[in-house]
């Protein structure tokens, strides 16, 4: 195939890809508006930030890790057009996704004593914890959200995600602003009032896709007859069978990278800091990779509900080169503005320092973050979830995190040992994950064409 076969699949790629780009974005904007608004209390309030947020997208990351099987099957059913199908996986899925909430929320609250335990600053765990406490309640509207998100995700309606976490953020913000500061009578929370802004707005995102669900006539079809009542074991099993091992591939990815926030914060309240900046900057160019792997979900998910294998690996091409030439251009965005991007979130020249370096590192891993994303969604697409669970495992945890650890706590390189061991990981996780996809389709089309 020539080069033009691929490119020319990039409008609809990013017709898809731009809503959940802009929505995950939006998720990730909530984070950075947290940042810069606790920010400006210092090193110590946003290391606790830092601190908690790491620990609670250990649990959380299994929740949404779960709900992102609802993709593919709805999108299997739409490539179908079976409409009953796809309605029946839409309501386990909101169910599956409550109970998470409920179980994440309890979750979080019984695992609080463990800052304690994580050899972190004292006067950070102390301002950890009551922002913890508030978050915690926030998982259940995140979890529900979830269960709209990935089903509308999977009917390639991925607007009304990106709209609901635009608006979420906008309040956000609003919210953040009067409590955070104590602005027009509303107490002075500090870092509380931040959880509170985050939690109101988590809410509000929630009632915003349940009034869009039940209103807009695309989704009538699915809520005929809904009901929590008459769940069946058949397709919990179904749901289950692709949500644990997905559930697995982002908790290891997740906990990785809280891991280096724990071992930033062994190093100290500074290298803290600046691992956190780092963070913050690489979540949102890695949320248009996400818009990218969730779109390679959709786009797989159809051509295999209809075995169409050779449209499928084109397509799905088309999407691994997009996401290379993105991540190309981010990559050049943070290297160039290295000394420039940490100057937004403190003052403290220290953190500035080496929060630069660590964006280097952020810049150089960029590619291989951004192929491994739109791979696992493609995989994701062809319910391929347990081999890709095997390989993320070995890439984050067997290979990546034994390197942070020892450049990080042994040697002079500090917080700059945790990012090369983050790049390794990830790099050695995109080229496993693209072996298994080449691999796989082939097969498919071999065993479809009946060639030996």
């Amino acid at each position: 195939m020539n080069l033009s076969s691929y490119t020319s699949e990039f409008k609809k790629n990013l017709t898809i890809a731009y809503p959940v780009m802009l929505g995950q974005l939006g998720h990730v904007l909530v984070g950075l508006a947290d940042n810069l608004m606790v920010g400006k209390l210092g090193a110590a309030p946003l290391a606790s930030v830092s601190l908690a947020n790491g620990l609670m997208f250990v649990f959380l990351s299994l929740g949404i890790g779960f709900s992102f099987a609802i993709t593919p099957l709805i999108a299997e059913a739409d490539g179908k057009k079976n409409h009953g199908v796809a309605r029946e996986i839409f309501r386990h899925g909101i169910f599956i996704t409550i109970i998470l909430g409920f179980v994440i929320c309890f979750l979080l609250m019984v695992s609080q004593p463990l800052m304690y335990h994580m050899q972190q600053p004292k006067e950070v765990v102390e301002l950890a914890k009551p922002y913890y406490a508030v978050i915690a309640y926030s998982m259940i509207p995140v979890m529900i959200f979830q269960g709209f998100k990935q089903f509308a995700d999977g009917l390639s309606l991925t607007k009304y995600a990106m709209q609901a976490t635009l608006i979420a953020n906008v309040i956000n913000v609003f919210f953040n602003y009067l409590l955070i500061y104590g602005k027009f009578g509303f107490p002075e929370l500090g870092v509380v009032g931040s959880a509170i802004g985050t939690l109101i707005s988590r809410f509000i995102m929630v009632a915003f896709m349940i009034y869009i669900v039940k209103t807009r006539k695309e989704f009538k079809p699915y809520i005929k007859n809904f009901s929590l009542k008459r769940i069946k074991k058949r397709i919990l099993q179904r749901i289950y069978k692709l949500g644990y091992p997905t559930a697995l591939q982002m908790w290891f990815e997740v906990s990785l990278f809280a891991g280096g926030i724990f071992l930033a914060g062994i190093i100290g309240t500074n290298s803290q800091a600046a691992n956190q900046i780092a963070l913050n900057l690489v979540s949102m160019t890695f949320m248009i990779a996400v818009g990218l792997g969730v779109t390679a979900t959709i786009r797989v998910g159809n051509q295999k509900g209809i075995k169409n294998y050779g449209e499928l690996r084109r397509i799905a091409f088309s999407i691994f080169l997009l996401a290379v030439i993105l991540n190309l251009f981010f990559a050049f965005i943070f290297i160039v503005f290295k000394d420039v991007l940490p100057s937004f979130y403190v003052d403290n020249i220290e953190v500035i320092k080496t929060a630069g370096i660590l964006i280097v590192i952020a810049g150089i891993f960029q590619l291989s973050d951004g192929i491994q994303v739109v791979v696992l969604g493609a995989l994701r697409g062809l319910q391929d979830v347990k081999v890709p669970m095997r390989i993320t495992f070995i890439a984050y945890w067997i290979i990546g995190f034994p390197i942070a650890y020892y450049l990080g706590i042994h040697t002079e390189l500090k917080a700059t040992g945790i990012w090369i061991g983050l790049l390794i990981s990830l790099t050695a996780s995109a080229i496993m994950l693209y072996i298994r996809f080449n691999k796989l389709t082939k097969k498919l089309i071999t065993e479809k064409h009946g060639i030996t």
